[in-house]
């Protein structure tokens, strides 16, 4: 087998997992599923993936991966602050009427893997940190480190709140009253410069 082809089906299985971890959840999936699904041999996951644990943490790194990637495109589009963070609000707006939404994929993993060691936790509230951390960096072209700390951490729970709500079925409401408070905080602070 060539290099490009174990590259593939190491992808492929990655790419049926992340689908069904999405639609199913992470227990409620086994492996013989992702197996099934994938249409490769049990010797071909188990060589690729040791454990499902691997599986489930390349798939958090995958969807962590993908969501960086179109955050990064987003934000060359953007010259302000305010636009890159309203820019990210938008982002989500639109994954709530797309077909990928089933809920937050890292949240689905924070809840079912609740031991803060678990490597699957790990991965997930990587992930989260990481848009805060985002946030942060953006926020800190227009205010103190401190206030882009606290204000990262506000815009990272109206996103959170937003996400549960579209998936409890009013995606419109959720981002647009979670974008008018992220936009509400940034002029808030505009106006004590």
């Amino acid at each position: 087998m060539t290099e490009p082809a174990r590259t593939d089906k190491r992808q492929h299985i990655v790419e049926t997992a992340y689908g069904l971890f999405k639609r199913v959840g992470f227990h409620a999936t086994g492996i013989d599923r992702i197996i099934a699904e994938a249409d490769v041999a049990k010797m071909t996951m188990y060589r690729h993936f040791p454990s499902k644990h691997d599986l489930m943490v390349e798939v958090l790194a995958y969807r962590a991966e993908r969501f960086e990637r179109q955050l990064d495109r987003l934000a060359e589009q953007a010259a302000t602050p305010e636009r890159k963070i309203g820019m990210i609000f938008d982002w989500y707006g639109r994954w709530f009427h797309s077909a990928d939404f089933h809920g937050c994929l890292f949240a689905h993993a924070l809840a079912e893997f609740g031991d803060p060691a678990h490597p699957v936790f790990q991965a997930a509230a990587r992930q989260k940190n990481g848009l805060k951390h985002r946030m942060r960096l953006i926020l800190e072209e227009m205010m103190p480190t401190d206030e882009a700390d606290s204000v990262s951490a506000a815009l990272l729970m109206l996103i959170e709140g937003a996400t549960l709500m579209a998936r409890m079925g009013q995606p419109d409401s959720a981002i647009r009253d979670a974008r008018k408070a992220a936009m509400a905080i940034l002029a808030s602070h505009e106006k004590l410069q």
